[in-house]
């Protein structure tokens, strides 16, 4: 019985992955998961209470398997944003859901504990390998992570006036792009400006 449960709401998440990563969280439809799940809307309600909380669930799955999948390595940051874009390319909803996160929840939100504590334990990593002088100290933490993680991306949420020029680019040629720049950024010799504090 607990077998079948944790097969059904799998099947949740992945349909809702689906939707969600088209639509959003205000265009996606309980009613077109639970079909495509094989389910039924009252089971999404059981399992998730309400279409935000499954959205929650679905972006909560996704980044702890991302995270497990391709953890930090602050030793090499290039190859890291390498790394995610393969992951991103291999699954172009992840970015999406990203993007729609972004949009439809500007605020950090308390049922992202996932989310939330990757960011924490990235940042400490990177001011530790900072400390340790593998990674350059002119910018903080938070700037390098946010670098890294919207340049993984990038390639995924361009202008669409760009889009038939970056289509015709090499997937290799894309990652190459990124993880040059990636390099560029965190090679500790590399002639950065200090960037000042805020206060």
């Amino acid at each position: 019985m607990a077998r079948d449960a944790q097969a059904t709401r799998r099947r949740l998440l992945a349909a809702a992955a689906d939707e969600f990563a088209a639509h959003g969280i205000a265009g996606g439809r309980v009613d077109r998961i639970a079909a495509a799940a094989g389910s039924n809307k009252a089971q999404i309600y059981h399992y998730f209470g309400s279409k935000e909380r499954l959205f929650d669930a679905v972006l909560d799955d996704v980044v702890r398997r991302v995270a497990a999948e391709v953890p930090i390595d602050v030793r090499d940051l290039a190859a890291y944003a390498g790394r995610l874009f393969d992951r991103y390319e291999t699954d172009p909803r992840i970015a999406r859901l990203a993007i729609w996160y972004r949009l439809e929840r500007p605020a950090p939100h308390p049922h992202n504990g996932a989310l939330a504590a990757t960011i924490d334990d990235e940042l400490i990593r990177i001011g530790q390998a900072q400390a340790d002088g593998m990674l350059p100290a002119a910018r903080r933490p938070v700037d390098l992570l946010t670098l890294v993680l919207h340049l993984s991306f990038l390639w995924a949420a361009g202008f669409p006036e760009l889009e038939s020029r970056i289509a015709a680019t090499s997937r290799e040629h894309r990652r190459l792009v990124l993880t040059d720049a990636v390099r560029a950024l965190t090679t500790p010799q590399s002639p950065v400006g200090v960037i000042p504090q805020p206060a």
